[in-house]
């Protein structure tokens, strides 16, 4: 069985899978050492794998080391089942390798859009081939939120809503109704364009706010809210196998 160790920008997520069958998942909102200890009481963990889109934990690889039959810390040295197009590969996020790596094993048999709406949104295109052509980064709905309260005087601090306006009538509903829309019509936006260019491209969406954004997008997606966790696996799957 694998444990897959993922420290993201907001939280820390701790998953057990069983070769490619997802098992469980924990979201740690402490340490994460009693979550960790309670996954080895209950599963025979053999494998590992640690990814952070932080500064390297050094305590944590040290203890899943010595924890693990096999241990990979997700650097640029590991293999990968992609092959990353990208000019600049060691700037590239280990979680968006991981969610593109995940799309490309569960829809192999086409082009694949990764959309990854967390702190930041990140798309990423991989060709059938299994090429990594490259992607873009732009503001999160939490991080728009901050950032209007942040760099203005007067706007308040507002948080998502289930009902979101076509236009606002005050200056809550405004700050919600732009934030919102505008994610919207860019996701849209760039799901158009990119099947300009790869008219079969399948559409993978994921994140903390996947599920808010998949009802309002006009485009058919596919929401998978653990595919970093997935390709992941995937990752420390194709080490272990070589």
């Amino acid at each position: 069985m694998n444990l897959i160790v993922e420290q993201g920008n907001t939280a820390l997520k701790l998953a057990v899978y069983q070769h490619d069958e997802w098992i469980d998942t924990v979201v740690c909102k402490t340490s994460g050492m009693p979550e960790l200890d309670s996954l080895f009481e209950r599963y025979p963990l053999e494998n590992g794998i640690l990814s952070t889109v932080k500064e390297p934990d050094k305590a944590w690889a040290n203890i899943l080391s010595r924890r693990l039959k096999r241990f990979i810390f997700f650097d640029d040295s590991v293999r990968l089942p992609l092959e990353i197009d990208y000019r600049t590969p060691g700037t590239l996020g280990k979680d968006r390798i991981a969610a593109a790596a995940a799309a490309h094993y569960l829809h192999p048999e086409s082009d694949v859009l990764v959309i990854d709406a967390g702190t930041a949104i990140t798309y990423e295109v991989v060709e059938a081939s299994g090429r990594y052509v490259g992607g873009n980064i732009s503001p999160g709905l939490t991080t728009r939120f901050k950032a209007l309260h942040r760099f203005t005087e007067k706007l308040p601090l507002v948080e998502e809503t289930p009902q979101v306006p076509l236009t606002g009538t005050d200056t809550e509903s405004a700050i919600i109704a732009g934030v919102v829309n505008g994610i919207v019509y860019e996701m849209d936006g760039h799901i158009n364009a990119v099947r300009a260019v790869y008219p079969g491209i399948f559409v993978f969406l994921t994140g903390g706010h996947s599920f808010y954004f998949e009802k309002r997008l006009k485009n058919a997606i596919f929401a998978a809210i653990n595919l970093v966790l997935t390709g992941l696996n995937r990752i420390l799957e194709y080490n272990v196998e070589r």
